[in-house]
């Protein structure tokens, strides 16, 4: 399996919103660990090591990119 890059989510606005409705009314703390949990329980459904490694380096590296750039 390879990382998938395309667009994938039927309704990306309506998850989007989701997404920050999860973290209404939470602090700062509280909002990292749903955010650590949300990638974990993702993390444990793709499964595949080859993917998570590849999706780990292109986080961090778009990080980075944003922070030089």
């Amino acid at each position: 399996m390879k990382l998938n890059l395309e667009t994938n989510i039927a309704d990306y606005d309506g998850f989007y919103e989701r997404l920050i409705d999860t973290h209404n009314g939470l602090t700062e703390e509280e909002s990292q660990m749903v955010n650590a949990k949300l990638v974990l329980l993702l993390a444990n459904h793709i499964g595949d090591a080859q993917v998570l490694i590849e999706a780990l380096a292109l986080a961090r590296m778009s990080v980075a990119d944003a922070k030089a750039g």
